[in-house]
């Protein structure tokens, strides 16, 4: 029904305004009663053996939300209705602010993918935190970054900021250093001061009664080269893991009309890339961290790739949006099918 019927209308509309209007809709219907039971029963696979256990969490099921979608924590529980096993909020940086300017947002149709410059709009940490406080039983992952104002020499003070707020609301941690869309965010991935940063946050997070695990998001276009430092950096400062992968800048055999805009490329195109890391990372490190794998999963035989490359869990976020929530419940049938 979703492809066939909701998806089309929603598409004649501008991509940013149809996504305020969906979280009101979703907002709205599960306050109605019954309706967020009717969704449990449509796509919730309730099953022990999805039961995932990675970095000492335990996943009701291996198939989350990425980041950027409920960037300010307002919707993490209804979304969870969708049957996802996990739920990651943000990028969120500890001073709100408004991104990039409009238009920021692009639908590829051609392509099955998304193009986004919205540079970590979020109404910030603090906010996040009082509405993260209500929450009951969604596991929680916390993506972090910098203010687009805070140059990169004091970067850290920020992800630290963010640490400390989310420390007790948030399950899991990520650091972002990959997206595309704030200047020269990227330039933390090189060895020198991501090995800095992820130190000084793990030392941040021994200094609490118990630690919560960090993790790592990559970009896809790093180099073999580079994503060799990445596997060095993680068994050097211990962290718990990598999101693999980002957004993308590639821009390599796109059909739609609108594919040089500027920004990050989401969706289908990025499939083969990111299995490409996942696989690369799994195998040079000996699978000696765990990996959420990301980016271009639009069905479940794209879900089973990623796991089989080596990742431990799976996110969704174009594919989402693109396919409907019927994805999630079809991953995690196909991932029952795979065990049994």
């Amino acid at each position: 029904m979703y492809k066939l019927l909701i998806r089309p209308i929603l598409f004649q509309f501008d991509p940013e305004k149809v996504h305020y209007f969906t979280f009101s809709l979703i907002r709205f219907l599960s306050k109605i009663p019954g309706f967020s039971a009717l969704f449990k029963s449509l796509y919730l696979v309730n099953n022990k053996r999805l039961e995932t256990e990675v970095f000492g969490l335990k996943f009701k099921n291996p198939v989350g939300l990425a980041a950027g979608f409920d960037k300010n924590a307002v919707l993490y529980k209804e979304l969870s209705n969708f049957g996802f096993g996990f739920i990651e909020i943000g990028t969120l940086t500890p001073v709100g602010q408004e991104g990039n300017p409009k238009k920021r947002l692009f639908r590829l149709k051609e392509d099955s993918a998304i193009i986004n410059r919205m540079g970590f709009n979020n109404d910030g940490v603090q906010g996040a935190v009082e509405r993260l406080k209500k929450n009951k039983n969604v596991l929680i992952g916390g993506n972090i970054g910098k203010n687009k104002l805070t140059p990169n020499e004091n970067a850290t003070q920020d992800y630290e900021i963010c640490f400390e707020a989310l420390f007790d609301y948030v399950d899991y941690f990520v650091v972002n250093v990959s997206s595309p869309n704030t200047p020269n965010l990227r330039e933390l991935q090189d060895k020198k001061p991501l090995t800095e940063l992820l130190t000084t946050l793990e030392t941040r997070n021994s200094q609490h009664a118990t630690k919560k695990p960090i993790l790592l998001k990559i970009a896809p276009d790093l180099t073999d080269s580079q994503l060799l430092d990445i596997i060095d950096i993680v068994k050097e400062t211990k962290i718990a893991g990598v999101i693999a992968t980002n957004t993308t800048l590639s821009r390599e055999d796109l059909q739609s009309e609108n594919k040089s805009e500027a920004g990050g490329l989401s969706g289908k195109p990025l499939t083969k890339r990111s299995t490409e890391v996942i696989r690369f990372l799994s195998e040079k490190s000996n699978k000696s961290f765990p990996i959420i794998g990301v980016g271009g999963i639009h069905s479940a035989q794209d879900a089973i790739e990623k796991l089989e490359a080596g990742a431990s869990l799976i996110q969704l976020y174009t594919g989402f949006i693109y396919e409907g929530p019927s994805l999630v419940k079809k991953i995690n049938k196909a991932i029952l099918n795979r065990k049994s």
